[in-house]
């Protein structure tokens, strides 16, 4: 089954199902109330990544029955997608202690790393390591690093959305540039179903996407990445260039909170992002300026890489550098100002 005649069909089913959620939410009083931690000032209904879960989801069910994706990655995205799913749409309606989301997001990564066969042997300055079971436990850290980034990074309008929409559309480019790799069905229909839910979180959101969707999102896009290592691993460092605003702004907060001893699963306002936000008063400047990133900074290098042109190490190298200075500049993971 082709595709490309989902897209559209793809695209807008999410917009509609967003429309729906956010009609529940507010029938349900499920409202994000602006407090002292928040990036927003409006109360705003919250949930509507549910809407690319399921359309994604069902995507994926159509691409398996007509044969247009293996049964590794079917069974991956499905199982462990859905539980994270699960969790986050109970947090969102609730509370979920943090221990017990945890063990589900390892359960999750674990399920998806086994479906997906572990990680292939790494390549990196030259050299081939097959890293055995271990490589398996470091994929396993790595999904479950990426939906609790996505999570912490989906913070103002729209940076969530379009960070993927622009993530994977440049894989997608990587794809077919790649002689190996056709065109990831799989990856285009996410792009859609995030591109359905945007039109209602951007540039002012009317609804928020929730853990569901976000913890969801980080979690698919960490398991495109893995499956697309099996068919070259310099795909896997394009990947991993086309992440890297995420990457860097999470990664960095993280560990200077760690570094103070703060509770890193309590909400705060100290990522990058988060902070740059403030400084110009507005979401939109923010978000627009992750997608030109990503397309004209991070996607070239991210080719000259798949394309066997740079080493993959040493292309994320380059790429990172200058959002490593983003990150000192707008002073992530730096302690709030009561």
């Amino acid at each position: 089954m082709s595709s490309v005649w989902l897209v559209p069909v793809v695209f807008a089913s999410a917009f509609i199902l967003t429309a729906l959620l956010r009609r529940y939410a507010l029938s349900k009083s499920l409202i994000d109330i602006p407090n002292d931690r928040s990036s927003h000032t409006i109360p705003t209904p919250r949930g509507g990544g549910v809407a690319i879960v399921v359309t994604f989801l069902a995507a994926l069910c159509l691409l398996f029955a007509g044969g247009g994706i293996l049964a590794g990655l079917f069974f991956s995205a499905m199982g462990a997608g859905a539980l994270v799913a699960i969790i986050g749409f109970m947090d969102d309606h609730g509370h979920v202690a943090a221990r017990w989301r945890l063990l589900a997001h390892f359960a999750a990564a674990a399920w998806a790393v086994y479906w997906l066969g572990g990680l292939p042997p790494v390549h990196v300055l030259g050299q081939v390591l097959d890293l055995g079971w271990a490589g398996s436990l470091v994929a396993t850290f790595y999904l479950v690093w990426m939906l609790n980034l996505y999570n912490f990074m989906d913070g103002i309008d729209g940076i969530a959305g379009v960070e993927a929409v622009t993530v994977c559309l440049g894989a997608c480019l990587l794809h077919l540039l790649s002689a190996d790799a056709p065109l990831p069905g799989s990856t285009l229909l996410l792009a859609a179903a995030v591109g359905g839910f945007l039109v209602w979180n951007f540039p002012t959101a009317r609804i928020f996407m929730g853990d569901a969707g976000s913890g969801f999102l980080g979690l698919i896009l960490g398991i495109l990445a893995l499956e697309a290592s099996w068919v070259s691993f310099e795909l896997f460092w394009g990947w991993l260039i086309l992440m890297g605003v995420f990457m860097v702004d999470a990664t960095f907060t993280l560990l200077f909170r760690l570094l103070r001893r703060e509770k890193v699963y309590e909400a705060h306002r100290s990522h990058a992002y988060q902070f740059a936000s403030r400084q110009y008063g507005q979401h939109w400047p923010v978000t627009v300026a992750v997608g030109l990133i990503n397309l004209l900074w991070l996607l070239p290098i991210a080719v000259c890489v798949s394309q066997s042109r740079l080493d993959g190490l040493t292309g994320l190298i380059i790429a990172y550098i200058p959002l490593v200075f983003l990150a000192f500049k707008y002073q992530a993971g730096r302690a709030e100002v009561a």
